[in-house]
């Protein structure tokens, strides 16, 4: 959204009402009007940015974001997502985590979870097995383990054959 259409015509606008005060008027406006580009352009990426808020609120868990490119604003709007999918979320290098699913009224759900840098390792390894984030992985692990369905069993090792993973 190119902004500078809408400060030309602010400008304009003042130009023309300062005529009706005669010629020292107008050069008067004409010399305010200078270095008020600045200040305008501000001005309006702030009320483009409370209208998306206000937006937001009524969209949730929906929303919707102003971004620069360069001096110009864009909007980014952000569906929800359908029940059962989970957003990812960035990992410190500490060894936290961050998990986020939808919660009962669909909005994400944030907790961090202290690992070993051991254990954190083997996540990571499994995660990328399976060709997921680790936080989609967790979600994926932690979902299975809380649904009230029975904990699945690990196969025991039969002589001479070995078996990995888990069975249901």
């Amino acid at each position: 959204m190119h902004l500078q259409p809408f400060i030309d015509e602010l400008r304009d606008q003042l130009l023309t009402s300062a005529e009706l005060s005669g010629p020292d008027g107008r050069a008067v406006a004409e010399r305010m009007t200078a270095g008020i580009d600045s200040a305008v352009h501000l001005m309006l990426l702030e009320v483009l940015s409370a209208a998306a808020q206000e937006i937001t609120i009524d969209l949730a868990p929906g929303s919707v974001e102003v971004r620069l490119r360069g001096r110009e604003p864009e909007f980014t709007v952000m569906v929800p997502a359908p029940a059962q999918s989970w957003s990812p979320h960035s990992e410190s290098a500490a060894g936290e985590m961050a998990l986020a699913g939808d919660s009962e009224d669909g909005t994400p759900a944030r907790v961090t979870l202290r690992l070993s840098e051991q254990l954190k390792q083997r996540i990571e390894e499994a995660a990328g097995r399976e060709t997921l984030s680790v936080n989609a992985w967790l979600v994926r692990v932690i979902t299975n383990a809380s649904s009230g369905s029975p904990r699945p069993a690990i196969a025991p090792a039969s002589s001479g054959q070995s078996f990995t993973g888990w069975v249901r």
